[in-house]
C-alpha cells in the first residue's frame, strides 16, 4: 500500500485480495466532525460524505468505503478522514450528512449497516478524481455506485478513461458518465467531462 496525493490529500492504493471483501455487518454513529482530523482531510471533503474509523480498523486515511443501510437499500460512498480510538472495528462514525443520506434520522443515534471498501476506486486514481468532480457537480446527490467503462490511448501523450456513477437524492436516481483525458507521463489533466445518461 502506498499513498497518492490528490488536491493535497493522501489516499492509498491497495492491491491483491486485501480489498476483495464481502459486506461487513456493523453499526454507524454520526458526528458533526471537528476542525482537526487525524488524516488532515477536512470533514467537509466530498460534500461531507466522510467517516471516522476505529484505530483498530484496517481502513486508512483517504480510502473510500461503500456503506449500505439494509433497511432501505440506500448507499453512500464515504472517505476516511479521521479515527476513533478503541472503537469496535465494525463501527463507523459517519458525518451527519452521510448518516442522513442513508435515510437515517440522527435521533436514532445508532444504525445497523453493511459496508465494504470500494476496491475499484482504490485501484484507479482517475476514477476517484472523477468521483470528486461528480460530487462537486451534483451537490444534492450522493454517489451510490460506480463502474469502470473503458480506458483508451488515442495518442502517445493522451490516455482517456471513462466511468459511470449512480447518484441518488430523496426524489430520484440518475446515472452520470465521467470522462477524463490526461497525459500519462506528467499525469496532468488535459480535459474532463461529466454528463447525465
Amino acid at each position: 500500500m502506498y499513498p497518492y496525493y490528490h488536491y493535497g490529500y493522501p489516499y492509498y492504493q491497495m492491491y491483491g485480495d486485501d480489498i476483495r471483501q464481502n459486506l461487513i455487518s456493523g453499526q454507524a454513529t454520526w458526528t458533526e466532525g471537528g476542525n482537526v482530523t487525524q488524516c488532515n482531510i477536512p470533514w467537509s471533503y466530498n460534500q461531507y460524505m466522510t467517516v471516522a474509523v476505529s484505530t483498530n480498523s484496517r481502513y486508512q486515511c483517504g480510502q473510500t468505503i461503500k456503506v449500505r443501510n439494509p433497511q432501505n437499500a440506500r448507499e453512500v460512498i464515504v472517505t476516511v478522514v479521521d479515527t476513533v480510538p478503541n472503537s469496535p472495528a465494525t463501527r463507523l462514525n459517519l458525518h451527519r450528512r452521510a448518516f442522513e443520506a442513508l435515510g437515517a434520522n440522527p435521533s436514532v443515534g445508532l444504525l445497523s449497516i453493511q459496508f465494504q471498501p470500494s476496491p475499484e476506486l482504490e485501484q484507479v486514481k482517475w476514477g476517484k478524481y472523477l468521483l470528486e468532480v461528480t460530487q462537486t457537480a451534483y451537490p444534492n446527490y450522493n454517489v451510490t455506485d460506480y463502474n469502470f467503462v473503458e480506458k483508451t490511448q488515442p495518442a502517445q501523450n493522451r490516455v482517456r478513461e471513462v466511468y459511470e456513477y449512480s447518484l441518488q437524492n430523496t426524489q430520484e436516481r440518475i446515472k452520470v458518465r465521467g470522462t477524463v483525458v490526461y497525459n500519462p507521463t506528467t499525469e496532468r489533466v488535459i480535459s474532463f467531462d461529466i454528463k447525465e445518461l
